[in-house]
């Protein structure tokens, strides 16, 4: 089967739009989906920061929805026909999938990030007959079609806008879920994120969405603090500097919960200060240096853990995100600004500069 998609071929070179092939149908438990817009996140962009990580050439992209086309075995639960948002690869079977965890994997990196499932490795070739690294994320979706394990294709409402739905998948299940899993934030709770990007505007609007008290959002554009004070939030410059005595204040003597997604050590340190005695500061984003706690930051009970992918089960939290969608609560099409495959580059110009909160390739 060809196809176009996008291939990046070295970390320092521009996407090329190429005809691909796929050389093999669905084996057992997977589907074969005819992409109808995918997300670009900043994890596939990463991957020129981490040059080595992730093998190439390949196809990235890991936010993708799409028709289900084509099954394989009779075990997928899924059929020809089925819309479906894919999302992040998990091997089922060790003791963090068992224990409805499973973006703490035991396979994780290696099936997302290092180069997918071994048995994948010669079913995906350019037209010359190139080999192409696997499956990103148990995906590929820079692409007109994907083949996904069944565990990660999440069937959704057809009436839905499938072609803006590919981002449930990642990022907006990553700042969303942060708020509702790992916080389980609820009436009366406050809720302090930094960096409104398009993981923080999710965490903002699930925030708003479940709390329905105080929610800050600290970012260093203009834009994007516009934005969170649309979604319901109070917005602060990240240059001010009295950040955490400001959200002291706003949160009547801390916030209950804060999320950093700026991998920035002041604004982290800044975060724990302005959290009340047991307040809990989740992390999701990679840190970009060293983090030396400043003295006094974790006492009284405060905590700080990592959080991945919001600590979702994706079939669940998926159609609860698009619940909340439907219901005019968690506006997540405003974030979104489409461009045709073939504008991949501009997309991710338009994304590395922030001129775009969230792009979304339609193939």
């Amino acid at each position: 089967m060809r196809f176009d998609a996008a291939v990046l071929r070295s970390y320092e070179d521009p996407f090329a739009v190429e005809e691909v092939m796929l050389n093999a149908g669905p084996g057992d438990g997977e589907v074969l989906v005819r992409i109808a817009g995918c997300g670009m996140c900043r994890t596939d962009l990463a991957v020129r920061r981490s040059a080595g990580r992730s093998p190439l050439p390949a196809v990235l992209g890991h936010e993708g929805a799409g028709v289900v086309v084509e099954t394989g075995g009779a075990d997928t639960g899924l059929s020809p026909g089925d819309h479906v948002v894919l999302s992040f690869d998990s091997c089922g079977r060790c003791r963090s999938c068992l224990g409805a965890a499973p973006a703490y994997c035991d396979d994780f990196a290696a099936l997302n990030l290092f180069g997918g499932r071994a048995e994948n490795a010669a079913r995906f070739t350019d037209a010359a007959g190139g080999t192409l690294a696997p499956r990103w994320f148990g995906q590929s979706s820079f692409a007109a079609y994907a083949m996904v394990p069944a565990r990660n294709a999440v069937r959704v409402d057809p009436a839905l806008p499938l072609e803006l739905l590919g981002p449930l998948g990642c990022g907006f299940l990553t700042g969303a879920g942060a708020v509702l899993n790992s916080f389980g934030a609820g009436p009366g709770e406050t809720v302090a994120v930094f960096g409104a990007g398009a993981v923080g505007l999710a965490a903002v609007m699930a925030a708003t969405a479940a709390a329905g008290a105080v929610v800050v959002a600290v970012d260093r554009h203009p834009e994007r603090l516009a934005l969170a004070e649309k979604f319901g939030a109070v917005a602060l410059h990240a240059a001010s500097g009295d950040l955490p005595d400001r959200i002291r204040r706003l949160t009547d003597g801390g916030a209950r919960y804060a999320l950093d997604t700026t991998g920035s050590a002041p604004l982290i340190n800044d975060a724990l200060r302005s959290l009340r005695p047991r307040g809990h500061l989740g992390l999701v984003a990679r840190l970009h240096t060293e983090l030396p706690l400043e003295p006094g930051t974790l006492d009284r009970g405060r905590r700080l853990s990592h959080i991945c992918e919001g600590d979702a089960v994706p079939a669940l939290m998926i159609p609860r995100l698009t619940g909340l969608w439907q219901a005019g609560r968690f506006p997540f099409d405003q974030l979104v600004r489409t461009y045709p495959l073939s504008d991949i580059n501009e997309a991710e110009a338009d994304c590395e500069a922030g001129r775009v909160v969230k792009p979304v390739l339609i193939p």
